[in-house]
């Protein structure tokens, strides 16, 4: 699946949506297993740790969030081994436009916090 692909499009548009199904019930972290197989639910096939992963959890942070003031979806994706979000999301999370700061485990938390106030007021 080519990054700007239609496949890829509506495989972003499924994973935004289970994301923020998964904010709005309290932003409790998947696995990438988890999340991989629930876009194979839905007709997309995307390994949990090859491309378009990750490109797809980036581009499933700066949908309507390009100026980086919205919490990062892709906080709630994590690895099985460490039950923490991979090196990619802290690199992503530390860059413009999000600019987060804090060590690994306080920036991460902090941003879980702010995706389950930001998606309970929807």
């Amino acid at each position: 699946m080519r990054k700007g692909s239609h496949a890829y499009e509506q495989a972003l548009d499924a994973l935004v949506g289970i994301l923020r199904e998964r904010a709005r019930q309290g932003a409790e972290p998947l696995q990438y297993g988890q999340v991989s197989n629930e876009l194979q639910r839905l007709g997309h096939q995307v390994a949990a740790h090859e491309e378009p992963m990750p490109h797809l959890l980036e581009d499933a942070c700066a949908r309507e969030n390009a100026d980086g003031s919205l919490p990062m979806l892709s906080a709630l994706v994590v690895r099985q081994e460490t039950r923490m979000p991979s090196d990619g999301f802290f690199k992503l999370a530390r860059r413009a436009p999000y600019r987060r700061t804090g060590d690994d485990v306080e920036l991460w938390v902090d941003e879980l916090r702010a995706l389950a106030a930001h998606h309970a007021r929807r």
